[in-house]
């Protein structure tokens, strides 16, 4: 646990400074078209991967990427921390974001979420924003972008029952494209509310596209059946491998009870 704690010390400080690294490097990306600041986001992904890949031994494995279509698409992803908000940039020429608008006042980080073309979100402004953000949503979905969306809205412990809900279903239905779910083990080396970063292999599985067009009650069935089942199996995975490595497997239990 000592070794797990130093490393995870540094690699947070690591993290922070490539942070710093990429937000200054992607200066004069706000002066280029939008194509700039999304290859400044998807490497400072790429080398907080990589660094955690040689301080933590966190290795990380992507499954299916060549079930990703091509062109305008929904991606729903598992949520159980923050690596996959920028891990799955990677895979997209054009993704799209919906996040609280609060982001965007951040100095510097902010600027480029808006930069990027993100889309703030008032979570204080009730049903009428829901509507209002599906219709711009849909709107540049059509013109060629890739929403990523987390269906369950925030962060989930590993082995939390699953809360979904309804956004993703009317944004499918409002852009008639395909959905491709994403199942994933994140929570057992990244979890939430802690700095410490546990070995293993963390995988992100890309599931079978759902096509556009389903009945709304249809979609969120198939999507939740299809992300649960395949996470499931990958969470188990993960506990037998870090019982392997370390002895232990990352602690859980204790956040299952408390969501949010």
């Amino acid at each position: 646990m000592v070794s797990v704690f130093l490393r995870s010390l540094l690699y947070n400080i690591v993290f922070y400074l490539n942070l710093v690294f990429w937000i200054l490097l992607g200066l004069p990306t706000y002066f280029m078209p939008r194509k700039g600041i999304i290859w400044i986001a998807t490497n400072w992904g790429r080398t907080s991967i990589w660094w955690m890949r040689i301080i933590c031994n966190t290795r990380v494995e992507y499954r299916g990427v060549e079930k990703i279509p091509a062109g305008p698409l929904i991606v729903a992803s598992k949520h159980q921390s923050a690596w996959e908000t920028f891990a799955l940039l990677q895979f997209f020429d054009e993704p799209l974001y919906i996040l609280k608008r609060e982001l965007t006042w951040l100095p510097l980080f902010g600027w480029y979420l808006l930069k990027a073309g993100m889309i703030g979100v008032n979570r204080s402004a009730g049903g009428r924003t829901l509507i209002d953000i599906t219709k711009r949503a849909a709107e540049e979905i059509r013109r060629g972008r890739q929403l990523l969306i987390f269906p369950e809205g925030t962060r989930r412990a590993v082995g939390a029952p699953p809360a979904y809900r309804n956004g993703v279903g009317l944004m499918y239905g409002a852009a008639g494209v395909p959905c491709i779910p994403v199942a994933l083990n994140s929570g057992l080396f990244w979890p939430r509310r802690t700095f410490l970063r546990y070995p293993g292999t963390l995988v992100m599985e890309f599931l079978d596209p759902i096509p556009p067009g389903l009945p709304r009650e249809e979609f969120a069935s198939r999507l939740q059946t299809a992300i649960e089942e395949a996470s499931d199996r990958l969470e188990k995975a993960g506990r037998e491998e870090q019982v392997r490595l370390i002895g232990f497997s990352a602690p859980i239990a204790a956040s299952v009870a408390d969501q949010g």
